[in-house]
């Protein structure tokens, strides 16, 4: 299908559907020397994995990774690698009674629209199972950003509903603050402040009684970016960053820095002054007071963190009815018995770090294909 493949240098390419015996993904353009094991997959994919909480889909699938090429003695050899995770926990069944219905907020009727037929099984090839894929991707893009310039890429939880976190420095949060609570018991909604965490699981817990779903906000951080990368004009990282992060289902909205804010203020609240800062040598490092522009400036690193904020929707599969209609256009209403997220944010951080830890490393290996090998 085309439109499976992302990236220039670090090129990714996904296959399978959701109720198929497997996904598969190939990156190319790995270079060669970078230890790799099914162990440095094993731990996003377990973040993204399904089953995880009661707050997440009950689907069980266990995402074990099966590394099938490009990986020698546990080191990269510079070829193509592919992995492969299989699906275990199909159940094709519960979606029988949907195959002639078209289900609100799918992709079923603009698939019907495009190929002339779809897959109802889950949604085949739209469906959020693909980005087990992506996932196993990000996790090799992010030991080649952190081999290359100690690159971080790390996300959490904002907001669900009306419930919005109180966070000073979005690049001041850790993984152990999103990953744990203070009890060192999962913090199963990723929320770093704990307390907004809590009310948070409530409302999900709330919502799915109530057979319906609810949205929110996920925040992506990436720290340590040098300054360069991006290209002029049409392939500047901002640009770049959105389409990842669009290409995720569910995504509704992307922004850096002040984003959709700076609509309401004046230039001079916009602007970030630059300083100079030296570290005790003859190097001086030019960095900004502030992080206003989100750590991109002219669709280029500046060198400061990466800030992005990302809207995702309400799960569109419910188990209330729905008015539709089916594929003839008859009027008719829709139940959706399968497994699903009553809210997608909490397994849409890893999704979202990786689709970030992609780009990053593409656009290292541009940066060093065009300007050299040392930043």
């Amino acid at each position: 299908m085309p439109g499976s493949s992302f990236g220039q240098s670090f090129r990714v390419t996904t296959a399978g559907e959701s109720h198929g015996p497997a996904q598969v993904v190939i990156i190319d353009g790995c270079p060669p020397g970078i230890p790799l094991t099914v162990d440095d997959l094993r731990h996003d994919l377990g973040r993204r994995r399904p089953g995880q909480s009661r707050l997440v889909t009950a689907r069980q699938e266990s995402d074990e990774p099966e590394i099938l090429s490009g990986v020698f003695e546990d080191v990269t050899t510079g070829t193509p690698i592919a992995i492969l995770i299989r699906n275990q926990d199909q159940r094709s069944r519960d979606y029988e009674a949907l195959r002639d219905l078209y289900r609100p907020g799918h992709a079923d009727q603009t698939y019907d629209a495009k190929y002339g037929r779809g897959d109802h099984r889950g949604g085949g090839r739209s469906s959020a199972r693909e980005t087990v894929a992506r996932v196993a991707a990000g996790a090799v893009a992010r030991k080649l950003i952190m081999r290359a310039f100690n690159g971080v890429v790390l996300g959490y939880v904002e907001s669900v509903g009306g419930i919005v976190a109180s966070i000073d420095d979005p690049a001041a949060v850790t993984i152990e603050q999103v990953e744990q609570l203070p009890d060192r018991s999962p913090n199963v909604v990723r929320c770093p402040d704990h307390g907004s965490a809590a009310e948070m699981a409530s409302l999900i817990e709330s919502v799915r009684l109530d057979q319906d779903s609810i949205g929110g906000v996920g925040v992506v951080v990436a720290k340590n970016v040098p300054a360069g990368l991006g290209e002029p004009v049409f392939d500047k990282i901002k640009a770049d960053l959105a389409k990842a992060l669009f290409s995720i289902p569910a995504v509704m909205g992307v922004e850096y820095g002040l984003g959709f804010e700076c609509a309401r203020k004046r230039g001079s609240e916009c602007n970030d002054p630059f300083i100079g800062e030296t570290d005790g040598s003859d190097q001086v490092r030019i960095r900004t007071r502030g992080n206003r522009h989100g750590g991109i400036l002219g669709g280029i690193s500046s060198g400061m963190p990466i800030v992005l904020r990302v809207a995702v929707k309400p799960t569109s599969s419910l188990p209330r009815e729905q008015e539709t209609v089916t594929r003839a256009g008859a009027p008719a209403v829709v139940s959706v018995h399968g497994r699903h997220d009553p809210c997608l944010l909490p397994r849409f951080v890893p999704i979202a770090e990786a689709m970030t830890a992609i780009v990053l490393a593409d656009h290292w290996l541009r940066w060093r294909g065009q300007c050299g090998d040392s930043i």
